[in-house]
């Protein structure tokens, strides 16, 4: 028979082994809470990383879940930055995204678009464009655009590149191949009447974003391979050294002598998926692919992105950056996140299961323990009853 005392003993230390149990399902709960969240942002991610569209709302809901103000900050950054072409480009995110703004920015982003889209302001930044081939507004790119077509400033750009080149100079071969292909790109938009026109401004966009210093490094290194395999080196140097921008007939054709359109495939690809951006985006989204993009697919990527969200591309880019095109961390990592909430649920689990368990061991073990005890009371009362001999069996 079991005395009180060991029997107390007995209790505790099952009500310890509970205790524990019940840690062990509190530290689960604890870190499922955590997890939970950035499992379920990976598993989307993981699910949609071959649609940079449905990529984008993901990254964009946690995004707006976790700061409810970052719209109009944005919006009211991009004003700060004369830029009002990106503040209504968030404009238009917060209207799809059913985000309020107040009445006053809104009228602000309003009054900033309608300047900048001037008939002055246009005129301006298109004279620009045209005389210096330099573009950073949608004016100003159509001047390089109409100078490009008309030969003008690719005749300008291999002839000043291929002259630093003759004369063994430092040389932009990215700009001198890109303008090389534009004239043989040119001669093309001519013969179809304007068919190759997205890919001219394509090529447009991607020399001028390497002037102004707005293609990232990865793509300029690329596109620089790319580049010097499109133009044949010692022909072009021959064609430079006789030609002029005041002959542009007879420059242009010694010039495209000097163009390999064999190896210009991918160079071509990469303008096409820039003007398409150009189309949906705008330019001004164009040039912030070019900066964010480490290669091609990544444009290619950003193509599909402006055909899928018009003017909020350059709102999306300015939010996720390079993680709006393709996963910004290792899918390895985000499968730990999903690895992780599902340990944890599974620890869960199990710890309910063996404080369950462990709970009724210890009620029915009680349970037993009083009736045993109870039976003990009587046999003491009842010395040599049958309760005496089931006590002492039992």
């Amino acid at each position: 028979m079991l005395g009180r005392g060991k029997i107390i003993g007995l209790f505790d230390m099952r009500r310890a082994r509970i205790g524990l149990a019940l840690v062990g399902v509190a530290v689960c709960m604890a870190a499922l809470v955590q997890l939970t969240p950035h499992a379920r942002d990976a598993f989307a991610i993981l699910l949609t990383q071959d649609d940079p569209s449905e990529l984008a709302d993901v990254r964009l809901n946690s995004a707006l879940r976790n700061t409810s103000a970052l719209v109009a900050e944005n919006i009211e950054a991009a004003l700060a930055a004369d830029d009002a072409d990106l503040a209504d480009s968030f404009v238009e995110l917060a209207r799809d995204r059913n985000i309020a703004l107040t009445e006053e920015l809104s009228k602000r982003v309003g009054d900033a678009v309608a300047e900048a889209n001037s008939t002055s302001h246009f005129a301006k930044r298109f004279a620009t464009g045209l005389v210096t081939g330099n573009a950073d507004d949608v004016a100003s790119l159509s001047g390089t655009v109409a100078g490009d077509l008309f030969v003008f400033g690719d005749i300008r750009d291999v002839v000043r590149e291929g002259k630093h080149l003759a004369m063994g100079e430092d040389t932009d071969h990215l700009v001198l191949g890109l303008a090389t292909a534009g004239l043989a790109v040119t001669a093309a938009t001519y013969v179809s009447v304007g068919g190759a026109v997205p890919l001219r401004a394509g090529l447009t966009m991607v020399k001028d974003a390497r002037k102004v210093g707005r293609l990232g490094e990865g793509l300029t290194q690329w596109a620089g391979r790319s580049a010097r395999e499109v133009v044949d080196a010692p022909m072009l140097q021959q064609a430079v050294a006789s030609g002029s921008v005041l002959r542009p007939g007879q420059t242009v054709s010694a010039i495209q002598a000097a163009f390999r359109a064999e190896k210009a495939g991918a160079l071509v690809r990469l303008a096409k998926d820039v003007g398409r951006v150009g189309e949906k985006a705008g330019m001004r989204g164009a040039l912030d692919t070019l900066r964010i993009a480490e290669g091609p697919k990544d444009v290619a990527r950003a193509a599909r992105l402006a055909e899928s969200k018009g003017g909020q591309t350059r709102a999306i880019l300015k939010l996720l950056g390079r993680g709006a095109l393709l996963l910004a961390a290792g899918a390895f990592d985000l499968t730990l996140w999903v690895f992780g909430a599902l340990l944890a649920l599974f620890g869960l689990l199990s710890s309910i299961k063996a404080t369950t368990e462990r709970a009724t061991m210890a009620w029915l073990r009680h349970q037993k323990a009083r009736r045993l005890q109870a039976l003990a009371v009587v046999a003491a009362v009842l010395p040599g009853s049958a309760l005496a001999g089931a006590a002492a069996g039992g």
